[in-house]
């Protein structure tokens, strides 16, 4: 299966196991909680989705790589202790609780949830002094004597013996005691991903056009060449940052996350080329409705190449305009949320108050509750932004309170929602500037390559990003539904006309 569906089979199985009856007992008892056995190439993003699983639960996670570790830190130490047996003492060996064990129970204590995930990277490449103690891990949820907690699920993932030369096979026995799910590398699913995530769209763009190269694992004289979608967001991360810093990506660079090279010298002279349209179509300008008639001439007699270039541009600009106006928007909830608590404490609350110092009071309880959820490792990146966001507007709504020295409740209210509706009506700005974009873009298309299959490719992206379903769900783009109407009328003719092929043979 594909690594969405994995995700959300995990997602299902925790559900399932933390499940509590009316007594507050876990309806499947902890020794019928199967450990999930996760089973897949490498870099395809198992890892990754223990975190988001973690944080889109409300739960905890411990994650290691066993391969990491030794007998000893996986089972405890030993040491000697005295037991009296039938009126007897005898020297008895016991073990110190194991590093894993308790960071668990640290786990707990730092972040105040009582479950969680532990993840168990790599466990099918443990050495065979520790091979012993993996099998009674998965068997019965125990390193050495010390049992993992209640409440926590066990996940484990390995990678198939055709990628690791250290992969050990479980027996049957083992295997009868996991729930097994293999992945595969999936790009429909990845790009998903990558869209609403704003990966870098020169990444989502290329392997649009090359999804052979979203993954490649190949065994030559000279050793494994590879390329995988690990490799792939963390050089959309350093594509991001490289621009920034106005530094130059080149195949040199590429080849240290992409290990391919001839993958990574095609990428490499498809981002100059990416860049280069960038600068040549005044991308900016274009958006503003100011389209060049030679601009017009020269994208009418690209080539198909070029074409789609062009199109990936205008659609990651429109792409990130709406992500932004949702992004904002989300900003904006959660500040009023804290601004209606603090509305009940100053025109509803004790007589009097002190409108600075309530104001002060409800910035250090959102940061602190900022903080509760970071250190509990809650928050998305995303998430993480949005609150920072909020904290800082409050942080200036107390300094702007503070210099005008308003020491009246209402008054100083009365200042604060006057920010709140300055900021919504930027936000208002924002949208009606995001709208117009994509309407220039339209404009654009339609005058460079008419309703043709540029069109077509455009429509069929902006139907398949989160974020630009979502804000044309709520903005009306007349061209949008003229366009995706005659695309559906289109997609249905051709299943008829396949339909009937099928039924004269």
């Amino acid at each position: 299966m594909n690594i969405k569906r994995a995700k959300q089979e995990i997602k299902d199985t925790i559900e399932a196991y933390l499940l509590k009856d009316e007594y507050g007992a876990y309806v499947i008892p902890q020794i019928r909680q199967r450990p999930v056995l996760l089973l897949g190439a490498p870099g395809i993003g198992k890892t990754q989705i223990m975190e988001q699983i973690a944080k889109e639960c409300g739960i905890g996670l411990v994650a290691y790589t066993i391969t990491h570790h030794t007998r000893q830190s996986a089972i405890g130490l030993p040491f000697i202790s005295k037991h009296e047996y039938g009126g007897k003492e005898y020297a008895v060996t016991e073990y110190t609780m194991s590093e894993i064990v308790a960071s668990i129970y640290n786990k707990m204590e730092q972040t105040g949830l009582s479950e969680g995930i532990l993840f168990i990277d790599e466990i099918n490449c443990v050495s065979e002094t520790l091979a012993p103690a993996m099998l009674q891990f998965l068997q019965c949820k125990m390193f050495g004597n010390h049992a993992i907690p209640q409440g926590w699920v066990i996940v484990a993932a390995g990678n198939p013996p055709e990628y690791n030369k250290s992969v050990r096979e479980f027996d049957v026995v083992t295997m009868d005691r996991v729930k097994k799910i293999e992945v595969e590398p999936d790009f429909a699913v990845w790009k998903e991903y990558a869209v609403q995530n704003q990966l870098h769209p020169a990444v989502i763009a290329y392997l649009t056009t090359r999804t052979a190269n979203f993954y490649r694992m190949e065994t030559t004289v000279d050793g494994r060449k590879f390329a995988t979608p690990r490799g792939w967001e963390d050089l959309s991360q350093m594509l991001y940052v490289y621009e920034q810093l106005k530094k130059t990506m080149d195949r040199d660079v590429i080849v240290q996350y992409i290990q391919h090279e001839k993958i990574a010298k095609d990428f490499a002279n498809y981002l100059e080329l990416y860049y280069k349209y960038q600068m040549d179509y005044q991308l900016d300008a274009l958006l503003r409705g100011e389209i060049d008639p030679l601009l017009l001439k020269k994208a009418g007699n690209a080539a198909f190449d070029e074409r789609l270039s062009v199109l990936s541009l205008l659609l990651a600009s429109c792409r990130k305009a709406f992500a932004d106006v949702f992004r904002k928007r989300e900003e904006l909830e959660l500040l009023f949320g804290v601004l209606k608590h603090l509305r009940m404490r100053l025109l509803e609350g004790e007589e009097g108050a002190d409108p600075q110092r309530e104001v002060q009071l409800a910035v250090e309880a959102f940061a602190g509750e900022y903080e509760a959820k970071h250190r509990a490792e809650l928050l998305t990146r995303r998430e993480d932004r949005i609150y920072r966001a909020v904290q800082k507007t409050l942080e200036q709504y107390a300094s702007r309170l503070l210099a005008s020295g308003e020491k009246e409740a209402e008054t100083a209210f009365a200042r604060i929602r006057d920010w709140f509706n300055e900021d919504q009506d930027a936000l208002d700005g924002q949208e009606a500037e995001a709208l117009a974009m994509l309407e220039h873009a339209f404009d654009f298309i339609e005058a460079a390559y008419g309703g043709g299959q540029e069109m077509v490719i455009f429509i069929t992206e902006l139907n398949s990003d989160y974020y630009s379903v979502k804000f044309l769900e709520e903005h009306e783009c007349e061209r949008y539904y003229r366009y995706n109407k005659q695309l559906l009328l289109d997609d249905a003719s051709q299943s008829i006309e396949e339909r009937l092929r099928q039924m004269g043979r």
